[in-house]
């Protein structure tokens, strides 16, 4: 693959990214705009979050199975590390769907975070394209701006 193709974002990878950001967007906008469907839409902002979450930590599982680079031991608990990681953000996601809303965005916000920390590890070792991470970067905060949003309109509302 030439360096050009590893760094230039394919389209497709860019509407299914950034068009996965609509749901966020809308149901932060829903909370903030309908005072009497608040609760409803920041409820769903949550298990959409949960859902994406549990999502990004599955693409940590298929690096792990694909990438060339884990051949030595050292290269071995990468890759085992990798796998291991790959479930943490489900165990996140899971239990932010049953407690309370400020508790189960500040769960979904920290997966996140933590998520693109992990991207930022195995890209120090692993060839990602150079699209990966800026784009996982604006994926991941536009996700938690907007659960912060939900968050913050049912402390108001309330």
């Amino acid at each position: 693959m030439s360096l050009q193709s590893r760094s230039a974002m394919p389209l497709t990878v860019a509407w299914l990214g950034y068009g996965g950001l609509v749901p966020f967007v809308a149901l932060a906008l829903g909370s903030l705009i309908d005072d009497e469907q608040a609760a409803f839409f920041s409820a769903a902002l949550r298990a959409y979050g949960a859902v994406i979450l549990s999502f990004v930590g599955a693409l940590h599982w298929g690096f792990a199975m694909t990438l060339s680079e884990f051949r030595d031991e050292s290269a071995q608990r990468r890759q085992n590390e990798t796998f291991g990681w790959s479930v943490v953000p489900a165990l996140l996601a899971w239990p932010a769907l049953l407690v309370p809303g400020p508790l189960a965005s500040g769960l979904l916000i920290a997966g996140f975070a933590a998520h693109y920390g992990q991207d930022r590890r195995l890209a120090a070792f692993a060839s990602l394209p150079a699209w990966y991470l800026p784009m996982r970067l604006r994926l991941s905060a536009c996700a938690c701006l907007c659960l912060a949003t939900g968050v913050l309109t049912r402390l108001w509302c309330w």
